[in-house]
């Protein structure tokens, strides 16, 4: 099986990696074929060097069954993806791995083991999920947040999950990001709770609680996207138009955006885990190897900026 690309957005992200050794990564309970094989065919390209957590009869086995060359692929037998998710952790701890690759386990499994009081991967920040979307009517990778782990974040939990967004987005390249805080209408009114968040945000920004990018909001999603429809409303900004990040004001707003993006857009997404000690690869039990690929790119640059906070290394 080989990686096929597709949009030179995705193109360029992985020719961004070319340079960079590949990371140690826990793959925990690779236990199904696109999730072994989405591991497998990322260390081919050179972005992560596998560590298989699981019952390693039934690694063998999904492998067999499809076909998949595990060659000499380190596996740590464990008996069930419970024991997978807390093995994955202290691989962590102990230096082993930088990064954590969700496999066939469900998400509240694994991120309750990374978030466990004792498992030392829990940091200042709150955690949060970034979508990197490739979205084909839009000029450049969208970033959309949080539209899997915060169900009702408060301004604080909002603020967090801003500066994990925006540092990604420097990781990949993005000078001073541009963030659009949306909300169903771009005007502050103390009936959608959600608009004095973001007007809130905003200002934190100004006063650097909120670092290195440039924010605004609330912004209903047509001002954000479209330039032509922030104009209509006579709203002058640097984001409207030309976010490269979207926030949203609770995951049900953000999981529906991103669905629809990927469902009805056509949009390739890549997802990751911020916030925690290492980056996270959080992928659906049901995306393809493809939609792996690219999570693995986005994770492998994030942990060489935790490497190297003055710059990415070379493969040399």
């Amino acid at each position: 099986m080989t990686y096929e690309t597709g949009s030179g957005k995705y193109d360029r992200l992985l020719a961004r990696c070319r340079s960079l050794p590949p990371v140690a990564t826990a793959v925990i309970h690779p236990c199904e074929e696109s999730a072994l094989a989405g591991a497998l065919e990322a260390a081919a390209l050179g972005l992560i060097a596998p560590i298989c957590v699981g019952p390693a009869q039934r690694i063998a086995e999904v492998a067999a069954k499809a076909e998949i060359s595990l060659g000499s692929t380190p596996i740590i037998d464990v008996p069930h993806s419970h024991a997978a998710a807390e093995k994955g952790v202290a691989l962590v701890r102990e230096g082993k791995a930088e990064v954590l690759m969700k496999g066939s386990l469900h998400t509240d499994e694994l991120l309750g083991a990374v978030v466990a009081r004792d498992s030392g991967l829990r940091t200042g920040r709150r955690i949060s999920h970034v979508f990197l979307m490739d979205v084909p009517t839009y000029h450049k990778v969208l970033l959309v947040t949080d539209a899997a782990i915060n169900i009702a974040p408060t301004l604080e939990e909002k603020a967090d999950i801003c500066q994990n967004a925006i540092d990604l987005a420097v990781t990949l390249g993005v000078e001073r990001p541009k963030v659009a805080i949306l909300a169903a209408v771009e005007t502050v009114t103390s009936k959608m709770p959600t608009t004095v968040d973001a007007a809130a945000l905003c200002k934190m920004a100004d006063r650097g609680q909120i670092r290195g990018a440039a924010l605004d909001g609330p912004l209903a999603f047509d001002n954000a996207i479209s330039k032509e429809a922030a104009r209509t409303k006579g709203i002058e900004s640097e984001v409207a138009g030309d976010p490269d990040i979207l926030v949203a004001p609770d995951l049900e707003t953000g999981n529906v955006l991103a669905k629809l993006l990927s469902f009805l857009a056509r949009s390739d997404s890549a997802g990751i885990v911020l916030g925690a000690r290492v980056p996270i690869i959080l992928t659906s039990r049901a995306d393809s190897v493809r939609a792996r690929i690219p999570s693995c790119a986005v994770a492998m640059l994030a942990a060489h900026a935790r490497r190297n906070p003055e710059g990415l290394p070379s493969r040399g």
